[in-house]
Order: C-alpha cells, then structure tokens, then sequence
C-alpha cells in the first residue's frame, strides 16, 4: 500500500471502497473532456480493479493513487506510468473532481508524485501530455516546474475530434 502525505493532502492506493468514485470520474462527460470519451461501466470496471492491484513498476502499468483532502473527502486521482525503461522516463497524470479544480490540489499532489518518483525510483525525466485546449492542466505542469517542450499536432483522437496536445517535461535535476 502506498501512503504519502502533503500539508493537504493524503496520496494513497486505490482500494474496493473508491469504486464509486472511479466510476464517476470515468464516466463523466466533464470530467473526461480533455481525456477520452467516457468509457462503459464494465470497462471502467476492469480498469479499476488493475490499478487497484498492487502496483509493480516495472511493468509500466499507470499507478491510480487516491487524492483525499484533510478531512478525508475525495479530490481525485494523480500518478505515473514508466515509458522507457533504458532512460527511465515516466508519463504523469492527474483527474480532479470539478469541485476540487482551482485550488491548487492537481499540483500539490503532482509536486509530491515527483518527488516520491526521484526518490523510489530515480526518474530521470516526467513528461505530462494534455489537450492544447486544457489550459488548467497546463498551469498545473508549469507550476510543478515542468517546461513546454512542443505540441503534438493530432497527437490522439478524443471521440470524433482530434487533439493536438501539448507536451511538457521535467528533469529530475530541475525539480
């Protein structure tokens, strides 16, 4: 089980309760606008219960890590997956419930993700991708003091449209 605290903040692994929770966020047309179509139940569901199982960091699988504030409520998700193995090099992420968006969460938790990473695993680079149009996103990464490293014209196809993407890095050696 990974634990991790924040001043406010509490990181954890995914267990059977935060169901309802994946679900919601998964299924949510705002939530997921930047992201991918909401998916169907019983695909959301074989997700949850990868990400819920202990996770292995060399099997590149996405770490799902719980955001709570300090009164135990639920903000939302943040984590990694590793990308390339000879370089060491992961791809973040972070979903935040739209009530918990605006008040600095995403990069609090994205600050201390990085910072578990450097020290359990030596990442040598963070790369975070997101929607040209998500400029929340974009603050968040440039806050935690990731770099616009370009933009990936119809990088990926988000239902009908396509999306071009920002990419942002982090050296380990700048955090």
């Amino acid at each position: 089980m990974i634990y991790l605290e924040t001043d406010n903040l509490t990181l954890r692994s995914l267990v059977d309760s935060d169901w309802s929770n994946f679900y919601e966020m998964n299924s949510s047309e705002e939530i997921c606008r930047f992201i991918r179509p909401p998916e169907p139940a019983a695909q959301i569901r074989e997700v949850f219960d990868q990400r819920k199982k202990t996770w292995n960091y060399e099997l590149n699988e996405w770490l799902a890590l719980v955001l709570e504030d300090r009164q135990g409520n639920f903000v939302g998700y943040s984590g990694f997956r590793r990308i390339d193995k000879e370089y060491n090099d992961v791809e973040v992420g972070y979903m935040l419930r739209p009530s918990a968006q605006g008040k600095g969460f995403a990069t609090e938790a994205l600050k201390r993700v990085v910072e578990w990473g450097i020290t359990e695993y030596g990442i040598r680079k963070f790369i975070g991708y997101c929607d040209i149009e998500n400029i929340g996103s974009q603050r968040v990464m440039q806050k935690t003091g990731f770099k616009q490293e370009g933009v990936l014209r119809e990088h990926v196809k988000n239902g009908e449209r396509w999306v071009d993407d920002c990419v942002f890095g982090l050296l380990s050696r700048e955090f």
